[in-house]
């Protein structure tokens, strides 16, 4: 399957929040209702406001349910850690985690649209059990990111029973514990990519008070140097692979 394959999966999740329709009959836009007096009165189909209801939730779906929380603070990171205020710019950056993210989750979304929305669309499921069934790759997608501590935490404040089971951890739990842990590994994985950089900073601070120069930022003199380092090192390379690995290895 080609890569681009991947975008037709992500609207399928809104298709969950629909009733179920007859597949030929298709989904109603407006309805026209004849009066008794001859007058006709017209209504939009509440089929149509549900799923329009489901394409807005599709940003949070986004942000709290697949890879692209974790990928867009270290690019963030990154960014800040090379002293470049505005380049890459937050749309370069912003489409960047967006493929990312699809290629990341491709697995996940072609399971979803073979265990959820295909049968669903072939009258084989109700709504509820393609929802089911769909939900069920993507909850297992984010219980191998996160971690126990965080699942547990909420849990707490929840007051809920202890999780013995990962399999039976509902969604109210699982989002926030599985948004919570992207934080950590993201700035784990950020305090990494910092680090060789404040380095390069402290040397060239040190060099330029050494002579004499501290009235010359240091950060003007070590940005061509940190430049060159993470182009030497095939740096973009390395963050996308190391991103990816992440989510793969876990």
């Amino acid at each position: 399957m080609n890569f681009w394959d991947c975008l037709k999966y992500l609207p399928l999740l809104c298709l969950f929040f629909l009733p179920e329709v007859n597949a030929a009959g298709g989904i109603p836009a407006i309805t026209v209702q004849a009066g008794s007096d001859g007058t006709q009165e017209y209504s939009v189909s509440l089929q149509i406001l549900a799923l329009m209801t489901a394409l807005t939730l599709l940003p949070a779906i986004l942000l709290s349910m697949t890879a692209f929380t974790r990928i867009i603070i270290v690019l963030a990171i990154l960014r800040q850690a090379m002293g470049l205020a505005q380049t890459p710019s937050n749309q370069v950056l912003l489409g960047l985690t967006l493929f990312l993210t699809f290629f990341i989750m491709e697995p996940t979304f072609k399971t979803v649209y073979e265990d959820g929305y295909l049968p669903y669309a072939n009258e084989e499921l109700t709504a509820m059990q393609a929802f089911d069934k769909g939900i069920l790759p993507i909850k297992v997608f984010m219980l191998n990111q996160t971690r126990e501590s965080d699942l547990q935490l909420y849990a707490d404040i929840s007051g809920a029973k202890p999780i013995l089971d990962k399999d039976s951890v509902p969604l109210s739990l699982l989002i926030p514990a599985f948004v919570t842990s992207e934080l950590k590994t993201a700035f784990q994985i950020g305090f990494l990519i910092f680090t060789p950089f404040v380095v390069i900073d402290m040397v060239v601070a040190s060099v330029l008070m050494s002579m004499g120069m501290m009235m010359l930022s240091p950060m003007i003199v070590s940005l061509p140097f940190k430049i060159m380092l993470f182009v030497l090192v095939d740096g973009w390379a390395l963050i996308m692979g190391t991103l990816a690995s992440s989510f793969y290895l876990s």
